[in-house]
């Protein structure tokens, strides 16, 4: 023992025992009964916390340094991922864990307008604190419906106060899983022989390349990527290579996605393995918002069995949790999230399609897109062209929401205007109001005047003119009865709270154009201007780059609301 470890054993420092939070014994052990024989990968770390977090209710500092040390993770590593994430309630030492209930009321844009500040407020003034905790929300992807809410895990459409108090006070918590096709309807009706067909060899991975690019399938959660092309990008970089399919649908206004999973899950799910086996990936990771309980059950309930029909392989499809963080919808921040960490996009290149999840080629779809492949290869590709107008090939599926008779999924051609969309697939506008405005692509894609609403919506074209984009075809309508100011606020407010923080251009962006549009009249425009172009030029991300969209419309359009 040389001099220097001589002074350490006398108590000069090391022998006082490691730094930071002391080991609960008790914590251990509740924490190890939760994880049984699971593997401690580090991927799963995520997983580990809700499990926690399902169990107890909150994730105590106990539980994070007890997980910390089965994990053999630092504890600032697991408790940086755990704050990260808006779904998970962090107990510290000395504070008051939440309350047994929580009630999350919605207070996106098309929830605004559906009075989401007078039912919180109603709430606020009518539940014991103690008993029932009250939070606002984002966009729940139910806007549909809204005012949306969630209470415990179960999901509440055109919510009201006195509706909500009385589910609490009946113990009407629980995740409801609405009416859809199983895997047996699904096959009675023809539903994986295509799939059986591709892994047979009757259709090549360039055959199914060459009909997904003449279909002229792109990307349908935002960026309109070409969908073949993208398979033909994979393909070309050596393996092993995994496939992701995002469906962390958190674009204010849109809902879609969870509406096909509710309803027919198997059409995406076949798509997705005809998809993995086209570009020859050995593993599939289902990415699924957790603002979507009845989904995630689902998806459990199915994926299990395609395991027990012997479809798939166990665990050849993995389904992964979200946990409230909009940032995880670009697929490298995603990727982040699958791999147990926190959601911060990635510099690019390399593009994820040659490195991406592990550091594998990757292939990254939204559900939507899959969910065509299978008609598309049934029906041929010029079938699915042809349903879209002149210059727009397909169909789309659009989520309506706002001020219209009949929102919802309105499955239109490509090329749509929102004029059409509103008095053709929706009944007109509601009663007492008419058309003033719109959303042409949730919170990213900007607010257009009714006078625009004869523009042709689809990617590119005469909407890229307006610095405006369809992105995952959410249309949120809007009346005289709606301040197009209130609505800029209300998605400013969206891309604040959803910063990752990582960049700076857009953490200190957003908070800075939201309190210069805050501030009263003269408007610093030539402040807003500077700062919407280093946005736009130096955000790491699609959520920098496209915050600004609203403002910049609102100053081009709504001057007069100023």
């Amino acid at each position: 023992m040389n001099i220097q470890d001589q002074k350490f054993r006398r108590g000069g420092g090391r022998d006082r025992g490691p730094k930071g939070r002391g080991l609960d014994d008790k914590a251990l052990h509740e924490v190890r009964d939760l994880l049984i024989d699971r593997p401690r990968r580090r991927d799963l770390l995520i997983e580990f916390l809700h499990l926690i977090q399902d169990h107890y209710g909150c994730l105590s500092a106990a539980h994070l340094r007890a997980l910390a040390e089965e994990m053999k993770l630092s504890q600032t590593e697991v408790y940086e991922v755990a704050s990260f994430y808006d779904h998970f309630d962090i107990v510290k030492e000395g504070e008051t864990p939440p309350a047994p209930l929580t009630i999350r009321v919605c207070d996106s844009v098309s929830c605004m307008v559906a009075g989401c500040e007078t039912l919180l407020k109603e709430l606020a003034a009518s539940v014991d604190p103690k008993a029932i905790r009250v939070v606002c929300a984002p966009c729940m992807g139910r806007c549909d419906t809204a005012p949306a809410a969630r209470l415990g895990d179960r999901e509440v459409d055109h919510a009201t106060s006195d509706g909500l108090i009385k589910m609490a006070r009946d113990g009407e918590t629980k995740t409801v899983v609405p009416s859809y096709v199983g895997l047996d309807a699904y096959r009675a009706a023809g539903g994986y022989r295509l799939l059986a067909k591709v892994r047979a060899g009757e259709i090549g991975a360039e055959a199914l390349i060459e009909t997904m690019q003449a279909a002229g399938l792109r990307g349908l959660g935002g960026a309109g990527f070409p969908a073949g092309r993208k398979w033909s990008i994979v393909r070309s970089f050596n393996g092993p290579r995994l496939m992701t399919v995002n469906g962390d649908e958190g674009e204010p206004g849109t809902f879609k996605d969870r509406f096909y999973l509710e309803s027919d899950p198997h059409r995406a799910l076949e798509g997705a393995l005809i998809a993995a086996h086209a570009v020859e990936a050995e593993r599939v990771y289902f990415y699924m918002r957790d603002e979507y309980p009845a989904v995630l059950e689902i998806l459990r309930t199915e994926i299990a069995a395609l395991a027990k029909a012997g479809i798939i392989a166990s665990g050849f499809i993995e389904l992964r949790r979200g946990a409230g963080a909009y940032i995880c919808g670009e697929e490298s921040a995603m990727l982040e999230s699958i791999e147990g960490k926190r959601g911060l996009p990635r510099n690019r290149p390399p593009y994820i399609a040659e490195v991406g999840l592990f550091g594998r080629p990757t292939l990254n779809h939204n559900v939507e897109t899959l969910w065509w492949v299978r008609d598309i290869v049934e029906h041929g590709a010029e079938w699915f062209a042809a349903k879209g107008l002149p210059g727009h090939p397909g169909i789309r599926s659009w989520s309506v929401s706002g001020r219209v008779k009949q929102p919802g999924v309105k499955l239109a051609p490509a090329g749509i205007t929102a004029r059409q969309l509103i008095e053709d697939y929706c009944g007109g506008m509601a009663d007492g109001h008419e058309f003033k405005a719109y959303l042409p692509g949730g919170a990213s894609g900007g607010i257009l005047p009714a006078s625009m609403g004869d523009i042709a919506l689809d990617f590119g074209g005469e909407l890229a003119k307006l610095d405006a984009f369809v992105g995952s075809h959410a249309i949120v309508v809007f009346s005289q009865a709606d301040s197009a100011r209130d609505i800029t606020l209300n998605l400013l407010k969206f891309f604040k709270h959803e910063s990752c923080g990582q960049c700076t251009p857009c953490r200190e962006g957003t908070a800075k154009l939201l309190a210069l549009l805050n501030r009263p009249a003269p408007l610093d425009e030539v402040a807003i201007r500077d700062l919407e172009s280093v946005m736009r030029d130096a955000s790491i991300c699609g959520l920098g780059q496209a915050a600004p969209n609203p403002v910049n419309h609102l100053l081009k359009y709504f001057r007069d609301e100023l």
